[in-house]
């Protein structure tokens, strides 16, 4: 038999079978990619293993299956869902404790696994810099929970790093919860019962705000409430009886009444029927229910615009998908990568401020019949007294009570120099906006998965209906606010050098999304800078319906903000003509123009001379 072109596909193949027996479930897919590690509902992401096949690696990839199986089985979504809290250091609580329980009962059933897992985690606290901290402050609390329940159910010593965050946080968990954490050993197989237990930690913990309604509480409502109906119906039964012999003697009345009511209901069919053709008779109110109201469409520019489902679509602050300490550490990463563009860029931001504080010195309009007294022209009412008084009034500069967001694509094309030289862009032109008194806001948008993720599978289990419109779970992403300091959200742009961030792009509901966003700002003057390097582009959508699905969209997005005039729609291109989308855009051929083409199209905004502005933005002469 010959040997395999990789040598590392038996180990693979061999790991794919064994995390399918672990999770007890043969039909489980399992692959190997560069993404980060994760688990659906039907598939099984691990580590890449190379050819090499280094030790790290191996023992990585099955720690990685190890730990997922386990999840698979020992854990109900259903459940986990019903008692998550709603505050998002509770939640982050909740699911450390929950992944902990799964890996520890799996531990416990299959002891091979904790060695493997326990490679996993090691791996994790190495790469975060567990190690280094020496503050509890610097340490995340709900990894610590997670390491004390795994802790105390498997009575297995963590491994370097891990033991460090949680002897930071043990003193303040146990002293917190002591009580609570005592009855860990008679809920640990049952999910509901660990849920409850896990609340009542957080609870201990202090976020016991951020736990939201308990679910038990209200079920105990609801048969408290059942019970009392029941006790009411018993109480009316009596009332019926009594009621029973005046319904008897009403009988032979009712039945006359009903004879002549025949009568009067043929004659008003009659009477409807000589109306004239095309208008309508008035049912009196409460004669005939109303249709329920048609779903509203998922898009102001096109109702025809479908999308199987949005359950998964998320909305979300960058802090929210790194902890500080990686923001900060991907954000010092991408300091480093830029230092020789940083020259560049800060003269061009220096340009831009430098124009927009000229445009902003004051100017006046003399000789007003009200305003201010302008003492410069006192000497004439001196010489004259019969000359009237002279005012003067300030006038607005043009770009005063300002917004302006950028849009930045967060595709995997963008992965590399452009994506590090955008963030930069964004971050110094919100600083240099911001000293002008301009408002800025940085937006980014992809999709959660690749090929589709949870809206496909949805769509798979329910028997892969035709044309199911968008089918892919978006990712959204808040950068910064427009009222948030931009030296408080600094460290957020790093998040775009995050290893498995960057996926598929589906352009036209992101613009529909900035679009709404700041058409709700109250700023006079509103501007909105897409920056993207390709047409809209997502495998899953676009294998299952027409495959101008997505571009159609995007156009009647841009349509629809162009014609509303609302707000100023630029963009720019990277690589691509994105002319042949937008009325007021460029294209670039080399990233490094990016800052110099984001400078010029902002400052062309805001000079007086509208032929200036057609021509940096590359429109038709002005009229």
């Amino acid at each position: 038999m010959s040997q395999p072109d990789n040598p590392s596909e038996p180990f693979k193949k061999a790991l794919a079978e064994a995390t399918r027996v672990l999770a007890d479930d043969a039909e489980l897919g399992v692959v190997y990619s560069v993404d980060p590690p994760g688990l659906s509902n039907d598939q099984l992401r691990l580590p890449q293993v190379s050819r090499r096949m280094s030790k790290q690696e191996v023992l990585l990839a099955r720690g990685t299956a190890d730990a997922y199986a386990m999840r698979h089985r020992y854990h109900d979504a259903g459940t986990h869902a019903r008692y998550e809290p709603q505050g998002q250091m509770a939640r982050d609580l909740y699911e450390a404790m929950e992944t902990a329980r799964c890996e520890a009962v799996g531990a416990r059933a299959m002891p091979g696994t904790a060695g493997n897992i326990d490679a996993k985690i090691l791996n994790e606290a190495e790469r975060r810099g567990y190690n280094q901290i020496t503050n509890a402050s610097e340490a995340p609390l709900a990894v610590a929970a997670g390491y004390l329940i795994r802790n105390l159910a498997t009575g297995r010593d963590l491994p370097e790093g891990a033991q460090n965050v949680l002897d930071l946080w043990r003193e303040h968990l146990e002293g917190s919860a002591a009580d609570t954490l005592d009855g860990l050993e008679t809920c640990l197989e049952d999910q509901t019962a660990f849920a409850r237990f896990a609340r009542q930690v957080i609870d201990d913990l202090g976020y016991g705000d951020q736990l939201g309604d308990d679910p038990d509480a209200s079920e105990d409502d609801e048969n408290e409430q059942q019970a009392e109906e029941d006790a009411e119906d018993t109480s009316d039964d009596g009332q019926q009886d009594e009621d029973a012999a005046e319904d008897e003697d009403s009988t032979a009345e009712q039945e006359q009444d009903s004879t002549q009511d025949q009568t009067e209901a043929t004659v008003t069919l009659d009477d409807m029927a000589d109306t004239e053709m095309g208008e309508e008779a008035e049912m009196p109110e409460g004669e005939s229910p109303l249709d329920p109201p048609p779903p509203a469409p998922v898009s102001d520019a096109d109702p025809n615009y479908e999308v199987y489902t949005n359950a998964y679509d998320e909305e979300i602050r960058a802090e929210d998908l790194a902890e500080p300490a990686e923001l900060e550490r991907l954000r010092a990463y991408l300091d480093q990568q830029l230092e020789p563009l940083k020259g560049a860029v800060s003269r061009l931001a220096n340009k831009l401020q430098r124009r927009l504080q000229a445009q902003q010195n004051r100017s006046w309009e003399f000789d007003r019949e009200e305003g201010i007294l302008d003492a410069g022209r006192l000497a004439r009412v001196v010489a004259n007294p019969t000359t009237p008084l002279s005012f003067k009034i300030e006038k607005d500069t043009e770009f005063r009570d300002t917004v302006v967001t950028l849009l930045l694509d967060n595709s995997g094309s963008m992965r590399g120099r452009p994506i590090s030289i955008a963030a930069i862009c964004a971050d110094v032109l919100a600083r240099t906006l911001e000293r002008c008194q301009v408002k800025v806001e940085i937006l980014g948008f992809t999709t959660r998965a690749w090929k589709g993720g949870l809206s496909r599978e949805d769509w798979l289990a329910a028997g892969r209906q035709h044309q199911p419109g968008r089918l892919n779970d978006l990712r959204h992403i808040i950068y910064k606010g427009a009222d948030a300091p931009w030296r408080r959200v600094r460290p957020n742009l790093g998040l775009m050098m995050k290893e498995g961030l960057l996926k598929e792009n589906i352009d036209g509901e992101a613009l529909e999304w900035a679009h709404r966003r700041i058409t709700a700002r109250h700023e006079a003057r509103k501007i909105l800078m897409v920056i993207s390097d390709g047409a809209p582009v997502d495998d899953s959508t676009l294998s299952v319906n027409p495959a101008n699905y997505l571009e159609k969209h995007l156009r009647d997005v841009i349509a629809m903000v162009e014609k509303r005039k609302q707000v100023e729609l630029l963009a720019i291109g990277i690589g691509h003509d994105v002319t042949r989308y937008y009325e007021r855009a460029v294209t670039i051929t080399d990233v490094e123009q990016l800052a110099g083409a984001m400078t010029e199209q902002l400052a062309s905004l805001f000079d007086a001379d509208p032929r200036a502005r057609a021509r940096v933005m590359g429109l038709k002469r002005a009229s």
